[in-house]
């Protein structure tokens, strides 16, 4: 177990561990989920990049060495400047010296794994190669050769071995300094790679994902309307260690709201009410009245984030978590594979009440939640946090583009009509009116091309994107997420409350038993609303 431990914790070594910003420089002023994407991708491959250098370092540490000899394995000396001259490590190798690291004790542990070589002179260095694998008391199981097309190398070689660990690491040492050999690569087993990411399979792993992006703090930059005012960024501070002490289970924390913030929530509020009557979707708007209906939603008090959680349980099953600030793009778009919404819960500055650059319980509460308790749209931005678990950095940022555009700023059909649906529109009155205006242009809504397109976030978008309805956006994103180059399918469990991933035929089974209750369920329905009416 401690081996699977050490193996697991490896898997996570290139998952951001804490938040960036100051830290990090962050390059830009405004904060914006793509953008958070962009920069996300950066850091990941900068620390990517550190940790094999700092890996290729400690490669060469003598208790690498296992304690057998042999004239024709290389000494310390031999092997060091082999990995001067070969500074390919693979991440595979990395994670398990790094297992080793954290587990001396593994070191003898028997261990499955191929080696893909190219070998210069043909079958005759393929002997050569399995003595030494003989040599350091490894075993193969499997054994495969082609010919290779590149000239100067003959043949190709895949070799499945087992062998201890230390055995593993020296091997792959003895072999990159052959003559005989152009290319060396380890191709790990379930228990060193690194090609299924880590993500959260459960709700209570959201806690280890809220790792923030500040790009635009009231602490930081001068241009933010609270920069001078010490008060606010004391309560910004105030709010937000609340949040950071926040864990999966706890009850959501109650704010008490002062005076200044209400005055910002009652100008919003009402100006919201005023204009969402002609240019909101019907589904915002039957939510809306809805939550004024209940008691929710007033002109006069902020709700708090646990009644409204209730409120879009009961509905949707959306429940909400409360965060520190605009946290990286794929921590936020986990949590909703979970139908889990993080928000904010503080109040942006009572000298800006109509636009904020960065996210606030206003822009959340009045943009966000009443979508979230529709059906339809609570399906969409399920599925699009279902589709980001698991995808590559490049992935996550084109996943973003499609929220940018769609949950935030998009536009659809209704009765003839374009009306908004975005929470950055329905917020933000300024660019809602001009989006409905004749000076953007609108575009139909196809992921594939929704995904690439640049967006704005320093003034109003030039482009917005429209969708004939909620049915027809979410059968084309499930068209387009089906061409990610993600492996595996997943699904979040109803029962159990945990994300599967599809990968064998025992769940596959048990999905499709599943299904097959529920098609019956349906059709015993049908059959009754069609037979006559007892008498």
């Amino acid at each position: 177990m401690a081996v699977v431990a050490a193996a697991q914790k490896n898997r996570e070594m290139f998952a951001i561990k804490k938040s960036y910003s100051i830290e990090n420089g962050y390059p830009a002023r405004r904060r914006s989920l793509v953008d958070d994407a962009r920069f996300e991708t950066l850091v990941v491959k900068q620390t990517k990049q550190t940790v094999l250098d700092e890996a290729r370092l400690r490669s060469n540490d003598s208790s690498m060495e296992p304690e057998v000899q042999h004239e024709d394995i290389p000494t310390k000396e031999e092997t060091t400047q082999a990995i001067k001259d070969d500074s390919g490590l693979t991440e595979e190798e990395v994670f398990l010296q790094n297992a080793l690291s954290e587990n001396p004790e593994s070191e003898n542990y028997p261990q499955k794994s191929i080696l893909v070589l190219r070998l210069k002179e043909g079958m005759s260095s393929l002997g050569r190669i399995l003595k030494t694998v003989e040599k350091f008391n490894g075993s193969v199981c499997h054994l495969e050769t082609r010919p290779n097309k590149n000239e100067g190398a003959q043949l190709d070689a895949l070799i499945k071995i087992e062998m201890s660990r230390i055995n593993l690491l020296q091997i792959l040492k003895s072999l990159r300094q052959s003559s005989v050999l152009e290319h060396c690569t380890l191709v790990g087993d379930d228990n060193i790679t690194s090609k299924t990411p880590w993500f959260p399979r459960h709700a209570s792993e959201l806690d280890n994902c809220n790792h923030l992006m500040t790009k635009y703090e009231p602490d930081l930059d001068m241009n933010h309307p609270g920069f001078a005012d010490k008060e606010y960024r004391e309560r910004r501070k105030e709010i937000a260690e609340i949040a950071f002490s926040f864990k999966y289970g706890d009850p959501i924390p109650y704010i008490e709201y002062v005076p200044t913030e209400i005055k910002t929530w009652n100008s919003v509020f009402n100006t919201v009410q005023e204009l969402m009557q002609k240019h909101a979707c019907v589904e915002y708007r039957r939510v809306f009245k809805k939550l004024m209906d209940e008691g929710i939603f007033a002109p006069d008090k902020i709700p708090q984030l646990q009644e409204m959680s209730d409120f879009m349980c009961r509905n949707t099953g959306f429940t909400l978590r409360p965060a520190a600030g605009l946290l990286t793009a794929r921590d936020f778009l986990a949590s909703l594979a979970f139908r889990i919404f993080q928000s904010t819960q503080y109040v942006r500055h009572v000298n800006s009440p109509y636009h904020t650059p960065e996210p606030d319980c206003i822009h959340e509460l009045l943009g966000h939640m009443p979508l979230l308790a529709d059906p339809s749209f609570a399906q969409f931005s399920q599925e699009i946090g279902l589709a980001s678990l698991g995808a590559s950095d490049k992935e996550i940022e084109k996943l973003s583009t499609v929220y940018w555009f769609t949950v935030e700023f998009g536009l659809c059909k209704e009765n003839g009509n374009v009306k908004a649906y975005g929470a950055g529109l329905l917020s933000a009155y300024g660019e809602l009116l001009h989006a409905l205006s004749d000076k953007p242009e609108l575009r139909p809504f196809e992921p594939a091309a929704t995904a690439v397109q640049p967006y704005q976030d320093q003034e109003y978008q030039p482009i917005y994107y429209v969708a004939e309805s909620f049915d027809d956006m979410k059968d084309k994103f499930r068209r387009w997420v089906s061409t990610m180059s993600r492996p595996f399918e997943v699904r979040l469990n109803a029962y159990t409350g945990r994300v599967e991933v599809l990968d064998s035929v025992d769940k596959l089974e048990s999905l499709v038993h599943q299904l097959n209750t529920e098609v019956l369920h349906l059709s015993n329905a049908l059959n009754r609303l069609k037979a006559p009416s007892l008498q």
